[in-house]
């Protein structure tokens, strides 16, 4: 995958050339619905090539920036989550992207924002009908950021319920059983263990099995 650093106009010209309308304006920017440039802040999503998220917010920063639109496009959001990842009975925190190539702009949404997003390296267009970008409702841009924000990370095992476990410490150590419960807010796992002869529930720690 081409990385995004080959050399970009200069952005004064840019703009000055849209303003001029020496831009050839191209069928995406002419069916621009002139409903949406009502003056008011709305949150866009836009595509990204996957795995470049972070590279797309750094280039729209800079343009932001360099063109002068900070009063036009005001965020530039990538929606992560912290993630406690168990497996092979270690646990280690990760920052996961909730919505891969995907990026979040807060913007007033006018002929010349709409250029300077969309023309950002990496940018592959607006999430939108057609050619229409199509603003996040409120209650959608609550539920990203309540997701962003939440306190206690999420927790990703690598087993689940009716697979096959061996517990790897504590008084069953090296017992084989069958999860029959994963608790994921308490980090407990509950696994059916054969001891004399019985299934006997046991309530172990996620730390305490792995896949058998």
């Amino acid at each position: 995958m081409d990385d995004f650093t080959n050399d970009q106009p200069n952005p004064e010209e840019e703009l000055e050339n849209l303003e001029m309308g020496e831009v050839e304006e191209n069928s995406e920017l002419e069916e621009l619905d002139s409903d949406l440039r009502d003056g008011e802040t709305h949150w866009y999503v836009i595509h990204c090539y996957s795995g470049y998220e972070n590279k797309v917010r750094h280039n729209l920063e800079q343009r932001i920036d360099s063109m002068g639109m900070k009063d036009r496009i005001f965020d530039v959001v990538i929606p992560t989550q912290e993630e406690i990842e168990v497996k092979d009975g270690k646990r280690r925190t990760v920052e996961r992207h909730v919505f891969p190539g995907y990026v979040l702009v807060n913007m007033i949404m006018s002929e010349e924002s709409w250029y300077v997003v969309r023309n950002t390296p990496g940018v592959t267009g607006f999430v939108g009908m057609g050619n229409e970008p199509t603003p996040l409702r409120s209650e959608e841009v609550s539920q990203i950021l309540r997701r962003m924000e939440a306190e206690a990370p999420h927790v990703k095992v690598s087993f689940k319920v009716g697979e096959r476990v061996r517990i790897v410490d504590g008084p069953f150590n090296d017992f084989r059983g069958t999860v029959a419960e994963i608790d994921v807010e308490r980090t407990k796992v509950r696994v059916m263990v054969n001891f004399f002869g019985r299934e006997t529930p046991v309530e172990l720690d996620f730390l305490q099995v792995e896949k058998s």
